[in-house]
């Protein structure tokens, strides 16, 4: 029953937030409505009934609220005149203070919608003129009911007000830190994968150049002596042959430099590629994800192959953690002319996590991989509508057999 009653109640209300002209003045009119079956409220006689003084005050008070947002003061203006012109007329009798219904939506539109100093100058000032003009016009004595219920109502009205602008300001507070706190984020997240590129380019300059260059001269003097004086080419060889082992024992205290602490040893098993696809997916089987391959590249390149296994098995991750119970994948491998296009898509009902947790750059590091073989890699809700993800990365075939 409330999963029916809510999107009733929703689709109107959005169609108001949306129309704010139409809603104002579907308001002026039902508060027109409340004064007059206020007016008729507890006054038995004919003679009671409200003359068209009265009613044509109520149709000028009421109809201003049409204009509460383009010029909030203007209305409040126009509202408490025409209450205090009702309540001086009829100073021969009960003045008719319903009218004063209008001055409380006007009252408190200005102090959601006015700074707080000046919202409280016009509040103050406009509930101290309609008390006085009640105590002085109204039912006496001063302070009957009647007289201190007008001034309760629009002192409300005015301290109902101020709270939701304070509410609101709130709110947006929030919002904005939210935002700036993902911005930046973000930018940390870039900041230190520029960083750990950086580090790891020096580190890396710093032990190979002078190694490679060595190895490439003394192999140049051997390759041009070789015939001449084979002596001095050995001789050549063996620098060469101590300069590249000094290069590989320093590459390797390198990487394990570059290696933080916990970080599992070196892999001593190929690189993985398309080719363990089979493995991969059987491994998601037995979590509980159905997985469905479509495509058969065919031999790539080493790099392309390696980038492309990478791009399935974040993808098959993310849909294991984020898609929900049930839910379904779909892989398919396409071999174009020049590229290889990689798409993965999934039906799964859940939703990723407002902020990854720490250290979480799976969807970053995609990218870049796919970046650094100069291709393009795209993740986003399906594009027709339907529930789950969609993952496409395109894979340039460079140097393919």
């Amino acid at each position: 029953m409330s999963s029916l009653a809510v999107p009733g109640i929703a689709r109107p209300h959005r169609w108001l937030r949306a129309h704010p002209v139409a809603a104002d003045v579907l308001l002026s009119a039902a508060v027109y409505v409340i004064v007059l079956i206020g007016s008729f409220a507890g006054r038995g006689r004919a003679t009671d009934a409200p003359g068209p003084g009265f009613l044509l005050l109520g149709a000028v008070a009421c109809g201003a609220l049409a204009w509460r947002r383009a010029a909030p003061r203007t209305v409040l203006g126009v509202t408490s005149a025409a209450t205090l012109t009702e309540i001086v007329a009829d100073r021969g009798g009960p003045p008719r203070t319903q009218i004063a219904m209008a001055v409380v939506v006007a009252l408190y539109t200005l102090a959601s919608r006015t700074g707080r100093p000046a919202a409280w100058r016009f509040a103050v000032a406009t509930v101290a003129l309609l008390t006085c003009a009640v105590m002085v016009f109204g039912v006496p004595p001063w302070y009957s009911p009647e007289n201190l219920g007008l001034f309760a109502w629009t002192a409300l009205a005015g301290a109902v007000g101020d709270a939701v602008r304070s509410r609101r300001a709130y709110v947006a507070a929030i919002e904005e830190r939210a935002v700036r706190a993902e911005r930046t984020r973000e930018e940390e997240a870039r900041r230190r994968v520029a960083e750990e590129r950086l580090r790891i380019a020096r580190e890396l300059h710093d032990v190979v150049a002078h190694h490679i260059a060595l190895v490439n001269v003394q192999a140049g003097v051997a390759s041009h002596i070789m015939d001449s004086r084979p002596d001095q080419a050995k001789e050549a060889l063996a620098h060469v042959r101590e300069a590249s082992r000094s290069a590989l024992s320093e590459l390797r205290a390198t990487v394990g430099l570059l290696r933080q602490y916990g970080d599992p040893e070196a892999p001593t098993e190929p690189a993985p590629g398309l080719g363990a696809l089979g493995r991969l997916v059987d491994g998601f089987a037995r979590a509980g994800l159905r997985v469905s391959v479509t495509g058969g590249p065919g031999a790539l390149p080493a790099a392309v192959d390696l980038a492309a296994y990478r791009v399935v098995q974040e993808a098959l991750t993310n849909v294991h953690k984020h898609a929900g119970p049930g839910a379904r994948a779909e892989v398919t491998l396409a071999r174009e002319a020049d590229a290889l296009a990689v798409t993965v898509l999934d039906d799964g009902t859940g939703r990723p996590p407002a902020t990854a947790p720490a250290g979480g750059h799976g969807l970053l590091g995609m990218r870049e991989r796919v970046t650094a073989l100069g291709g393009t890699c795209t993740a986003a809700p399906r594009e027709d509508g339907t529930a789950g993800f969609r993952v496409h990365a395109t894979l340039p075939l460079r140097g393919q057999p």
